[in-house]
C-alpha cells in the first residue's frame, strides 16, 4: 500500500465515522434547545472536550504554533500553558456553573440573548448578533487555511479541494442536528487530537533533524531560547516579551468572550458536570495547546533563521507553512501522517462547526425572528441550517485571501471579546453594572480592537509602514481593548444609575418556565 493511498484511507475511516454520528445523533434533535444547546444534558467529558476542540484547531497547530516558535523560539509554549491556565482551567472555574446556572433559569440560547435579558436592550441584542456573525467569518477563514496549507504540503492536493472536503464534512454535521451531533463528533475528535498529538510528538522529537532528548538539550542552549542569526542567547528584548504576552492573553482570555465559548456551558447538565468540566478541559488544554505549540517552538531545529525570516531567501518558509514542512521533513509514518491529518481534520471541523452554529443560529434567533416574530421552530431550524451553509461559504471565499492566519484570528477574537467579555463576565458577579456601563465598553472595546483590521483593509489600497505595521498588530490591540472594556464598564456603572432594577433582580433570581 502507498503511502498516499494509507493516508486518504485513514481520512477515509474518519469521514464515514462523522456520518454516522450526523445520521444517528441527527435523528434525536428535536427542538430548537437540541439544536443549539443540547437539550442542556450534556455530560462533562462531553462538554469540556467539545468546549476543547471549538478552542483549538488547525489554526493554532499551523498558524500560531508555526508563528510564536518562529518569533519566540521555545518561549512560544508559554501560549500553550496560558491557554490552559487561563483559557481553561481558570475560564470554567470563574465562568461555567454561573452562566449555567443563568441560562438555564432564563432558558437562554444564545449570547446576544443573555446580554438583552441582563440589560433590558433589544438594540444591543442586534448589535451583538451582526458583530458576531460578521467578525466570526474571518477567524471561521483562518481555520480553512490552517488545514489547507497542511494538506498542499503533505499530500500534494489543491487547496480548494482540501477547503472544499472540510466544508462539506462541517455542513453535513450541522445540517443533520446542530449540537446534539456537534458535541458528540467533538467527543471523538477530541479523543483523536489527544492521541494524535501524543504520537506526534514522540515522532517529532526522535527524527533526525530534533535529535531525540540530546539534540534537545543542545537546542534550548542555542537558538531554542531565543533566535537569533548568531546563535547567542540574548534576553527577548522588550518588544518581544510584549508582543509574545499579548499573543498569550489573547489566546487565552480572548476565548472568554467568544460566543461559540460562551455557549458551551450553556448546555451543561448540573453544576457537578461543570465541577469535573474543569479538570477535563485543563488536562485537554495542556496536552493539545501545549503540544503543539511545543511542536511549533522547535522550528529553528528544522530550518535556518534566514529561511524564516528573510523572505529573499532561498528555500524562505512562509509562516504559514512552517509546521507542514516540519512535519513533512520528521519523516512520520504514512499511517501516522493520516492520523495527523485526521486530527487537524478534526480539530477544524469541530471548530468550524461551533463558530458556525453559532453565528446562523444567532442571526436567526436574535435577529430574523426579532423582526419576525411568527417564524415556527420548524422554519426557525431551516434558516439556521440554510445560514450555516451561508457562513460556510462567506468563510471559503475570505480563506482565499493573502491575509495570514495569525492576523485573521486575532481581528476576529480581538473585536468580538474585546466588545462582550467585559459586559458578560462582569455582569455574573456585579448586579451594578448597568446598560450604560454595557453600552460604553462594548463600544470602546469595539473601535479599539477594530484599528488594526481597519489598518489591514487600508494597506490594500494606500501602504505605508504605519499601516502595514499596525495591521500586524491584532493581538496587542486585543489585549488593549478586552482591558480598556473593563475598565469602562466598570467606570460608566459606577457613576450612572441603573433604570432597570426590577429586571436585573429577576436576572438573577428569576425563572422562566417555557424553553
Amino acid at each position: 500500500m502507498s503511502e498516499k493511498t494509507a493516508i486518504w484511507l485513514t481520512i477515509g475511516v474518519y469521514i464515514v465515522l462523522m456520518a454516522v454520528i450526523g445520521i444517528t445523533q441527527g435523528k434525536k434533535a428535536k427542538s430548537i434547545a437540541d439544536l443549539t444547546v443540547g437539550g442542556r444534558n450534556a455530560g462533562a467529558w462531553l462538554s469540556a472536550l467539545s468546549y476543547g476542540t471549538a478552542y483549538f484547531s488547525a489554526v493554532m497547530f499551523v498558524g500560531y504554533a508555526g508563528g510564536t516558535g518562529k518569533a519566540y523560539g521555545l518561549w512560544g509554549v508559554l501560549a500553550g500553558i496560558g491557554n490552559a491556565v487561563f483559557g481553561s482551567w481558570l475560564a470554567w472555574k470563574v465562568l461555567a456553573r454561573r452562566t449555567r446556572d443563568a441560562s438555564s433559569r432564563l432558558k437562554l440560547k444564545t449570547m446576544p440573548q443573555y446580554l438583552d435579558k441582563r440589560y433590558t436592550s433589544t438594540a444591543m441584542k442586534l448589535f451583538a448578533c451582526i458583530v458576531i456573525f460578521v467578525f466570526l467569518v474571518p477567524y471561521s477563514a483562518s481555520v480553512y487555511k490552517g488545514l489547507a496549507s497542511v494538506a498542499e504540503v503533505l499530500l500534494g492536493i489543491n487547496v480548494d479541494v482540501c477547503m472544499i472536503i472540510i466544508a462539506v464534512v462541517a455542513a453535513f454535521l450541522l445540517i443533520f442536528g446542530g449540537y446534539l451531533v456537534q458535541a458528540r463528533a467533538d467527543f471523538m475528535q477530541g479523543i483523536v487530537m489527544m492521541v494524535g498529538i501524543v504520537l506526534l510528538i514522540v515522532c517529532v522529537v526522535r527524527c533526525e533533524a530534533v535529535g531525540g532528548f540530546e539534540g534537545l538539550a543542545e537546542y534550548m542552549e542555542t537558538q531554542g531560547v531565543q533566535p537569533c542569526a548568531e546563535n547567542g542567547l540574548p534576553q527577548l528584548s522588550a518588544s518581544q516579551w510584549i508582543s509574545l504576552f499579548a499573543t498569550v492573553l489573547m489566546t487565552s482570555f480572548g476565548t472568554w468572550g467568544l460566543p461559540q465559548m460562551v455557549t458551551k456551558y450553556f448546555g451543561i447538565k448540573d453544576d457537578k458536570q461543570a465541577k469535573k468540566g474543569i479538570t477535563i478541559s485543563t488536562f485537554f488544554a495542556v496536552l493539545v495547546a501545549g503540544g503543539g505549540y511545543f511542536i511549533g517552538s522547535l522550528c529553528y531545529r528544522f530550518f535556518t533563521f534566514e529561511q524564516l525570516n528573510n523572505p529573499a531567501a532561498e528555500g524562505y518558509i512562509a509562516q504559514d507553512y512552517i509546521v507542514p514542512h516540519m512535519l513533512a521533513q520528521s519523516e512520520l509514518p504514512s499511517v501516522l501522517l493520516g492520523v495527523v491529518l485526521v486530527l487537524l481534520i478534526a480539530a477544524s471541523v469541530s471548530t468550524l462547526c461551533s463558530v458556525t452554529l453559532t453565528a446562523s443560529s444567532t442571526l436567526t434567533i436574535d435577529f430574523i425572528k426579532h423582526f419576525k416574530k411568527d417564524m415556527s421552530e420548524k422554519k426557525t431550524s431551516f434558516t439556521i441550517k440554510v445560514l450555516c451553509v451561508i457562513f460556510v461559504i462567506c468563510s471559503y471565499l475570505i480563506a482565499n485571501s493573502d491575509t495570514p492566519i495569525l492576523d485573521m484570528m486575532s481581528y476576529s477574537w480581538g473585536i468580538i471579546s474585546g466588545s462582550f467579555l467585559a459586559p458578560y463576565v462582569i455582569s455574573l458577579f456585579w448586579k451594578k453594572m448597568n446598560k450604560n456601563g454595557a453600552w460604553a465598553g462594548i463600544i470602546g472595546g469595539f473601535l479599539i480592537a477594530l484599528v488594526p483590521a481597519a489598518a489591514k483593509i487600508i494597506s490594500g489600497f494606500a501602504a505605508n509602514d504605519t499601516i502595514v505595521s499596525l495591521a500586524g498588530k491584532g493581538p496587542l490591540f486585543a489585549c488593549i481593548a478586552m482591558v480598556a472594556s473593563v475598565i469602562i464598564c466598570v467606570a460608566v456603572s459606577a457613576v450612572t444609575k441603573d433604570a432597570n432594577e426590577k429586571e436585573t433582580e429577576f436576572f438573577y433570581n428569576g425563572v422562566v418556565e417555557a424553553e
